[in-house]
Parts: C-alpha cells; structure tokens; sequence
C-alpha cells in the first residue's frame, strides 16, 4: 500500500538554503496533538533527528531538517501552554456570533 505524502518547506538559516522533508499523512497529523501527546512527539522527533545526524552526518541537510522539525514541536508546546482557556461569553459567542451579547460596536 502507497503511503501519501506531504512536503514542508523548512528554513534552515545556517546554510541559507530552503530544505524539503517528506512526512507521511499519519507524521503531518501527529504534529497537531494535544498538549498531553506533543511530548511524546518531541521525543520521538528527536530520535529520528539523532538518527538522520549519525546515518547522513551532523552537517547534512537531513540533520538540519530533523532538527528543524523538533523545534516546531517545542515552540507549539511552548505555545499551547501560553494559550488561555476560553470564558463562558467567548464561547458562547463564538457558537452564536449573531447574539447581541457578542456584537461589536465600532465608534
């Protein structure tokens, strides 16, 4: 069975040069768990990075992107815990934006 893919586009800028990496449907899906399953992920992102460095070499373009791809993981992290849980009025406007307690005037 084919495996389908996707392509990110990853900036490395110590060698100012644009890298591809391939991901799986199932790895690019993995990137937007919750909070509790982001950990695991950046566990097993940096596995695969010390895996690429020591197979193509801790200068190579696959060890750039690898590492790349685990800092992602680390800033989403670090964003997920910066993000404040909804109160009850926003979330009441955002399942009824037409409700007069949501409108927004201008002045």
């Amino acid at each position: 069975m084919e495996e389908d893919h996707r392509i990110a586009i990853l900036w490395w800028a110590g060698a100012n040069r644009l890298i591809f990496r391939r991901f799986s449907v199932n790895q690019w899906q993995t990137r937007l768990r919750p909070m509790s399953d982001i950990h695991d992920q950046i566990q097993k992102e940096r596995e695969q990075a010390r895996m690429a460095c020591d197979s193509s070499g801790a200068n190579s373009e696959e060890c750039a992107a690898a590492w790349d791809a685990v800092e992602e993981l680390q800033a989403e992290a670090a964003h997920q815990r910066d993000v404040k849980p909804k109160n009850s009025l926003e979330q009441y406007c955002d399942a009824n934006p037409e409700a007069a307690e949501c409108r927004v005037y201008d002045d």
